[in-house]
């Protein structure tokens, strides 16, 4: 994992304006729809989604595994005025102030979440599945999960990942949450294969 770890931080840091890109547009799309207060953007890369969120008014932690990543999002964050604290491990938010980030760095293979902590959990182009109960554990009851990233039938088109690993089998993600409602759900196969959901924690489940 080291040595994929530092790819990333190289493309990072060779191009820091390409990298950063703009928010995916299903969470452009279910923003003002998801619950407000604490925010966990995993996999957060150059913070489109961290920066965004904080924007509006959520106190976000972004954990990823490029340190040079972070540095990106660290810069844009105080370039928009926004403050940003580290962390060495995610732990459950106790910042006061909200539009605040909280940035940690660690292996998403080894990374522990705190329960029952965050109001959204964004993952978007990452699949890990090891994360998916850490996820469901994470989120507070009434919290919403945001995930998408690519399905094998991606491996049809000439963009994107390739490795069969990190691809979604058709309806995979619509399984992978067990104990979350889902709200929302679609594959799409039109110029790419990728497959999107937002999901619910019942409140039941906090009881």
């Amino acid at each position: 994992m080291s040595g994929k770890i530092s790819e990333w931080d190289s493309k990072y840091r060779a191009a820091p304006e390409q990298v950063a890109g703009e928010p995916a547009a299903i969470v452009t799309e279910l923003l003002p729809l998801l619950s407000r207060g604490a925010a966990l953007d995993l996999a957060c890369g150059a913070g489109r989604h961290a920066l965004l969120l904080a924007k509006q008014g959520y106190a976000v932690t972004g954990i990823d595994a490029s340190e040079a990543a972070l540095e990106i999002v660290e810069t844009r964050a105080r370039d928009a005025g926004i403050a940003v604290l580290k962390k060495a491990s995610p732990s459950r938010p106790n910042h006061p102030n909200t539009g605040a980030i909280e940035l940690v760095h660690a292996d998403l293979e080894s990374v522990t979440l705190p329960a029952e902590a965050f109001d959204v959990i964004l993952c978007v182009h990452y699949l890990q599945r090891s994360l998916f109960p850490l996820m469901e554990r994470a989120l507070r009851p009434g919290g919403m999960l945001v995930f998408e990233t690519f399905t094998k039938a991606n491996l049809e088109f000439g963009a994107g990942p390739r490795n069969p690993e990190f691809l979604l089998d058709s309806h995979e993600l619509r399984g992978a949450f067990p104990k979350l409602r889902t709200l929302f759900y679609r594959e799409l196969r039109a110029g790419k294969g990728i497959a999107s959901l937002l999901a619910t924690k019942p409140v039941e489940c906090g009881r």
